[in-house]
């Protein structure tokens, strides 16, 4: 592969489209709104900021172009990343904008942090060609990717997109079942879920909460898997206190008050300068820059450890 579309900025998109123009890819990025394109050419510096400190050099023959025309960005590429929105609608339009602009052999990957593959290709005429590509956030810094394949995907799609993961030095991990929410994001919101009901029931404070997980399983998980950490724990031990302590852990299937009150009251996050904690724009741009450090301290660490 030589030519990458990348349909969507938003969060995910400039970190991805960098980091393969850095792989000495042809990137074109797209998207319908221009003030979005310019915020994502204003994050470049950082990114490759980030990239040149975890020693990933450009390698020949890289480039990165912005575009609001669907079919400058597709134009004889091999490869068309989609990254809009989270919803089934939106990434359908996409698909049936993109019917008449690729060639036979271009292959189309979703970047959906969890909508099933199999559902997504009800959409292509060529589901055959189509998989998921999961990327983490932060997408420049993070190296795992999920793969996941539809009923319909064709083997060799699959192993197309594992192998360029594996050329840009990044780490694939195949799904082999294309469950909602793949595996990183189950992990994640099964643990999201049990921090949140704690918090709400007043167990906890946010701020203890956190510096319990990220000192404690969090620096942890970063070096032992939870599967290893069996081993290390003993299958015994959690044998024992898995037979009275799940029957104590949040199953609720709706969404916590916690979470929905905040919501309704556009107490979003970072973006709206408040959600569970509060921010300021400066803070803002300062947290910005400290998780990109950690990530890159731990990055590098993590990469020393496999050396030894």
């Amino acid at each position: 592969m030589k030519r990458i579309a990348v349909i969507g900025l938003g969060t995910m998109g400039p970190g991805m489209a960098q980091r393969l123009a850095q792989g000495g890819l042809v990137v074109t990025a797209f998207d319908t709104d221009g003030a979005q394109i310019e915020k994502a050419k204003a994050m470049l510096p950082l990114i490759t900021g980030v990239l040149d400190r975890l020693g990933i050099t450009p390698k020949p023959g890289g480039a990165l172009h912005f575009t609001t025309s669907l079919a400058d960005a597709v134009k004889d590429a091999d490869l068309v990343i989609e990254n809009v929105p989270e919803k089934i609608e939106i990434k359908a339009d996409v698909y049936r904008a993109l019917e008449g602009l690729i060639a036979s052999k271009t292959l189309v990957v979703s970047d959906t942090s969890g909508i099933p593959i199999s559902k997504l290709q009800e959409h292509l005429s060529h589901p055959e060609r189509f998989c998921g590509m999961h990327w983490s956030n932060p997408p420049h810094i993070i190296p795992m990717i999920e793969v996941i394949s539809g009923a319909k995907t064709a083997p060799e799609t699959a192993k197309a997109i594992v192998t360029l993961i594996e050329e840009l030095g990044l780490l694939p991990v195949v799904v082999n079942k294309d469950v909602p929410g793949f595996v990183e994001n189950r992990i994640l919101y099964a643990l999201l879920r049990e921090a949140v009901d704690l918090v709400e029931e007043g167990v906890i404070a946010p701020e203890a909460l956190d510096t319990c997980v990220s000192w404690g399983i969090g620096y942890k998980l970063s070096v032992i898997g939870p599967m290893a950490l069996l081993d290390v724990a003993g299958l015994d031990i959690y044998h024992s206190v898995a037979g009275f302590l799940n029957q104590e852990l949040s199953t609720r299937g709706d969404i916590a008050p916690f979470v929905t009150k905040r919501v309704a009251e556009k107490r979003l996050g970072l973006k709206t300068g408040g959600g569970v904690y509060a921010y300021t724009p400066e803070r803002i741009k300062e947290l910005g820059a400290e998780r990109a450090r950690k990530l890159v301290a731990v990055r590098r660490a993590l990469e020393e450890k496999d050396r030894t």
